[in-house]
C-alpha cells in the first residue's frame, strides 16, 4: 500500500506544480518507488515536467499519470496503489469533486501559502471542502507549506497568526524561499536537489525528511 501526499490549493500560482515535482523527483531519486499523478488537466504542467525528465532519460523509478476527473484519479490511485510506495496528487487550482477526493485519499495533503495576507484570504476558500472531506474521513490531515517565503515581507510569527486565526491549519516546519532556482530547474525537467543553488537544495530535502517522519516512511537510500 503507498503513502499518498496531496499537494491541494485553489490559488493560482501558489506553487503546487513545483511542490509535487520536485518531491516526486526527489523521492524517487531515494530509492521509492514513486508515482505523481497530475490531475490538473488539460494544463498538465507536472505531466509536461515529466515529459522533459523523460527526454532526458531522467524519470529514474518515477511513474507518470494523469487524470481528468474524480473518478479516473479514484482509478489511478487503485492501479498504482499496490506496486508504488508513495504517490503524488498535483490537484486543480479550483473547488472540484477532484479536490475533496484528493483531501479523502492523502494520509497527508499539504497546502502552498504564499507569505502574504492576499494569499491567506484567497486560501479560506478550500475549508468549506475541507469540512466536506472531513464528513467522509474525520481524520483529514492538512498542513500548511509556506511558499515562495521572502524576509522582507510580514513577519512568520505575525503571518503565522494570522493563519491560525482565519485558517486553523497547522503549518509545516519547512518553509521553501523565492528563488529563481525552482523556474529553472523545473524547465530543465530536474528538481532543485539536482540543481546548483545549494539554499534551494538544503530546503526541499529538509521538506522530504519533515514529510518522510510525518508519514513514518523508511527510505531506501544506500
Amino acid at each position: 500500500m503507498a503513502q499518498i501526499i496531496g499537494i491541494i490549493q485553489v490559488k493560482g500560482g501558489a506553487g503546487r506544480s513545483t511542490i509535487a515535482t520536485n518531491l516526486a523527483g526527489m523521492m524517487a531519486a531515494s530509492g521509492k518507488r514513486v508515482a505523481l499523478i497530475d490531475s490538473d488537466m488539460p494544463q498538465g504542467t507536472s505531466a509536461s515536467w515529466y515529459s522533459v525528465r523523460k527526454a532526458s532519460n531522467k524519470q529514474g523509478s518515477l511513474t507518470m499519470a494523469t487524470a481528468a476527473d474524480h473518478t479516473q484519479l479514484i482509478a489511478e490511485i487503485e492501479r498504482l496503489n499496490t506496486d508504488h510506495d508513495l504517490i503524488i496528487i498535483d490537484a486543480p487550482p479550483r473547488i472540484a469533486e477532484i479536490t475533496r477526493v484528493a483531501l479523502i485519499l492523502s494520509n497527508l495533503c499539504i497546502v502552498p501559502l504564499g507569505a502574504s495576507l492576499a494569499d491567506i484570504w484567497a486560501t479560506s476558500d478550500l475549508l468549506v471542502t475541507i469540512e466536506q472531506a472531513k464528513e467522509h474521513k474525520p481524520n483529514v490531515n492538512v498542513k500548511i507549506l509556506w511558499n515562495k517565503f521572502r524576509a522582507s515581507t510580514k513577519s512568520a510569527k505575525e503571518l503565522s497568526l494570522e493563519v491560525k486565526e482565519q485558517l486553523n491549519l497547522k503549518e509545516l516546519g519547512t518553509k521553501l524561499g523565492f528563488r529563481v532556482a525552482y523556474i529553472d530547474a523545473f524547465g530543465e525537467g530536474l528538481t532543485v536537489a539536482e540543481w546548483t543553488d545549494k539554499a534551494a537544495k538544503d530546503e526541499m530535502l529538509m521538506l522530504g525528511v519533515e514529510l518522510e517522519h510525518l508519514l513514518k516512511m523508511k527510505s531506501k537510500r544506500k
